[in-house]
């Protein structure tokens, strides 16, 4: 009796600790210049006690159970299909690279890290149908510099020897990895804002991005308490050439009107940047509940929000804009830059990164080049806009790759001068790979992973944010702060490594097969068979051979 008393008190300890998470669903709508939609969700779990993560009635069981297993103290993994244009498109809500990307920070009470992180891919590997149970020592780095925690820490936990992070430019997004995705979420794809989620229509457009990002977030001012954050964002950049038209809505972007918000949320907004009301003016339908300015860095956005109720009505938001023949420059951002391979023939290539600074001041950036240890790459040749010793430099670290067993690591701290164009150059050497090591389409090339930029930057303009992020102490509506930190990730690169000619293998089986199979069917024929005489049938003359025809008709 006394153990069931317990267990009853115990489970409503549960159930009271539980009923104070919150769970808060966002879609954002910005114009990007000429053609473009840019359009982002965001679902938020807020799980206020940490020690009953576990047992959450709104958080993500199975997700949960994976950041207890492998004692996770923040991660962030995404899956894109796609490029973001940071030089036309500004910078978006999150950045992303191209593929899939996983980086996680441990425990400290984790010893063993590597053997933790390669059972963590796997594990979600499964979760999300996802082929990040390919990530291993081969392609894993510790960065150094370029990656810092979003979340709250301890003060003397050493984060990066806890950090891991891994890519896979290769990594096709398609529905298998969007359903489960949607599976983690209160209501799933059955009510709120993830019912617009539709694979066929958000796989039409020019660039999609799913991701899932687990931090801890302070509960006050001083730190002292703190709760978890589970966050599901969705990125997709709409062409309006494919919608043929430059007037949007909800029915025209995801095949259907919105049937109210999740029943399970907090609150449901829904916000459009009318910023460019000003320059070329357009009509929502239906009003917005209100107007609000965003000020960031002396960059003022205007956002028309809408409160959405769960009351299950069926819900049409529309845009019509007035003049469609007026052009309008887009205005490049403070930094933006470019990513491209050199060289020619087999033997000997290069990667050339360009980081262009618009602004009026130097700007402080850390470029962390993870390279594949297919691709060598060769220290001694980096160049700094052609100069081996460049004062642009103020600190580097290059670990050196291992033939497959680690990649090649470098991370340099660079002070970019002001309204200048700094080249990232190094040169690297094409290897041969057995023939087990090349993908089923050798000749389509080998994708190297997206450079990472981490800057500090000292303007808001073109810079996205929403004024919801999570945390009561981490507002963005009207903040002014001397920097802005941010992760950027350049363009993927492809190489063609020198390719034997796999046709080969497969003319010469089918030449031997066929040699065989002619000349072992008459030598088997004349082993095994015996040689008789026929007996020969008597010859008819043309006499009977006529009779015997009339019969057969007159048959």
């Amino acid at each position: 009796m006394r153990v069931c008393l317990t267990s009853i008190v115990i489970s409503v300890f549960i159930l009271l600790a539980a009923a104070n998470d919150e769970f808060k669903e966002e879609i954002f709508l910005k114009p990007l210049p000429p053609t473009h939609l840019y359009s982002f969700f965001q679902f938020i779990t807020l799980v206020n006690n940490e020690n009953s993560f576990e047992h959450a009635h709104l958080a993500p069981r199975s997700l949960s159970e994976v950041i207890s297993r492998f004692h996770v103290e923040e991660l962030h993994l995404t899956l894109t299909e796609g490029q973001w244009r940071h030089h036309k498109w500004g910078y978006p809500v999150l950045d992303a690279a191209p593929g899939a990307e996983l980086y996680a920070w441990f425990s400290e009470d984790v010893e063993d890290v590597d053997t933790q992180w390669r059972q963590l891919s796997a594990t979600l590997s499964g979760l999300f149908c996802a082929s990040l149970n390919f990530i291993d020592g081969f392609n894993t780095i510790t960065p150094r510099m370029a990656l810092w925690p979003s979340g709250a820490f301890k003060q003397n936990q050493n984060v990066t020897s806890q950090l891991r992070y891994a890519s896979l430019p290769r990594e096709i997004v398609c529905t298998e990895n969007l359903t489960p995705w949607k599976k983690l979420l209160p209501c799933e794809s059955i009510r709120g804002f993830s019912s617009l989620l539709n694979s066929r229509m958000i796989h039409n457009t020019n660039y999609h991005s799913i991701g899932v990002h687990f931090r801890r977030m302070c509960s006050n001012k001083e730190c002292s308490q703190t709760h978890l954050e589970v966050k599901q964002t969705v990125s997709l950049v709409f062409d309006y050439k494919i919608l043929k038209s430059v007037d949007w809505s909800l029915r025209k972007l995801f095949g259907q009107g919105l049937p109210g918000g999740c029943p399970l949320a907090s609150s449901s907004q829904i916000y459009v940047d009318i910023t460019s009301n000003d320059t070329q003016p357009f009509k929502l339908t239906p009003q917005p509940d209100k107007i609000i300015t965003s000020q960031r860095g002396g960059s003022d956005t205007k956002l028309a929000l809408y409160n959405i109720k769960p009351d299950g009505v069926m819900m049409n938001l529309a845009a019509k804009y007035g003049n469609t023949d007026k052009i309008i420059v887009p205005q490049p951002p403070p930094l933006h830059f470019n990513r491209y391979v050199l060289g020619y023939g087999k033997e000997f290539g290069g990667i050339v990164t360009e980081v262009t600074n618009n602004y009026r001041s130097p700007i402080s950036i850390v470029l962390l080049e993870n390279a594949p240890w297919w691709l060598p790459i060769q220290l001694s040749t980096l160049r700094i806009n052609g100069e081996a010793e460049s004062k642009l430099v103020l600190s580097q670290f290059f670990s050196p790759g291992r033939c497959r067993q680690k990649p090649y690591h470098l991370e340099l701290l660079l002070r970019l001068p002001a309204r200048s164009t700094t080249t990232i150059t190094m040169d690297f050497e094409f290897v041969f790979l057995k023939w087990q090591e090349y993908p089923p389409d050798a000749n389509h090339g080998f994708y190297i992973g997206s450079a990472l930029i981490s800057v500090n930057l000292p303007t808001a303009r073109n810079y996205t944010s929403l004024p919801l992020t999570g945390s009561t102490y981490d507002s963005v509506v009207n903040a002014s702060q001397p920097w802005y930190p941010a992760v950027f990730r350049t363009n993927g690169a492809m190489v063609s490594l020198p390719t034997p000619d796999f046709s080969m293998p497969y003319n010469v089986i089918c030449l031997a097969c066929t040699v065989v199979a002619l000349a072992f069917g008459p030598l088997h024929n004349i082993c095994t068979k015996e040689l008789g005489l026929k007996p020969t049938a008597k010859k008819l003359t043309w006499k009977q051979r006529l009779l015997g025809i009339f019969k057969k008709k007159q048959d």
